[in-house]
């Protein structure tokens, strides 16, 4: 982490939970703020800055998906979602709502803390403004690899951390195919199926940002029996 005192947002219903995380991610150097429901989470967001948002999904009234997919309109903010169920269903519907991560409840701190870590070195280094922006072009969107920016047109396309992380490894395979596993690893996630088919998820959400027919995809392309390749014109 190139911040020594990242700033995180724990939103959670439950005051007890609430206040050991505070206490446990504190000691270990992080600056740590609350919110005990979306309403009070957006409050917060509305006056403050955050590295990262771990956020509880059954909460009463606007649960922590809704409240994800509400503010990835406007938000690119890595959110770490907290479940206590098991479903792979419930798992996709989180990503498909934008989270980056999701840990399934009851879990060891450690763990919480090992995932908050590995989200926080995939976000983009800021790069230096005096190279020429490296620039790709699929058709009417075009990606700026150095800003991590994707555009349609002169309109802004909003990517959360983990798809621009993805077009920045793509960037770097560029019309070769990445396997899945090689995806995983590089996101920084565990290996296993579960993990390669949340990528899978992250993958088609990224193509209905860059293809005119995200069914048809014409850019980020399927390799059968390879992974998935970046072909821009």
């Amino acid at each position: 982490m190139s911040d020594p005192h990242p700033h995180l947002l724990i939103v959670d219903d439950d005051e007890r939970i609430r206040g050991l995380l505070r206490k446990f991610l504190a000691r270990h150097g992080f600056l740590v703020s609350v919110a005990r429901d979306a309403a009070h989470a957006r409050r917060v967001l509305a006056g403050l800055e955050f590295d990262l948002i771990v956020m509880d999904v059954m909460m009463p009234g606007e649960d922590g998906v809704a409240l994800t997919r509400s503010l990835r309109t406007s938000l690119q903010t890595p959110i770490l979602l907290l479940t206590a169920r098991g479903e792979t269903e419930d798992r996709i519907a989180g990503l498909e709502a934008g989270a980056d991560d999701y840990l399934a409840k009851p879990f060891e701190p450690k763990e919480l803390l090992l995932r908050i870590n590995a989200i926080l070195r995939r976000m983009p280094e800021p790069e230096p403004e005096t190279v020429m922006p490296k620039v790709l072009q699929m058709g009417p969107v075009r990606f700026d690899i150095e800003r991590s920016e994707l555009m349609r047109g002169t309109d802004p396309i909003r990517l959360t951390a983990t798809e621009v992380q993805l077009m920045r490894i793509f960037s770097e395979h560029l019309r070769q195919p990445v396997t899945r596993a090689k995806l995983v690893e590089d996101l920084g996630r565990d290996r296993g199926q579960a993990q390669e088919r949340a990528v899978d998820v992250q993958i088609t959400r990224l193509r209905r940002k860059i293809e005119a027919d995200p069914k048809q995809p014409r850019y980020l392309q399927t390799v059968r029996g390879e992974g998935y390749m970046l072909a821009p014109d």
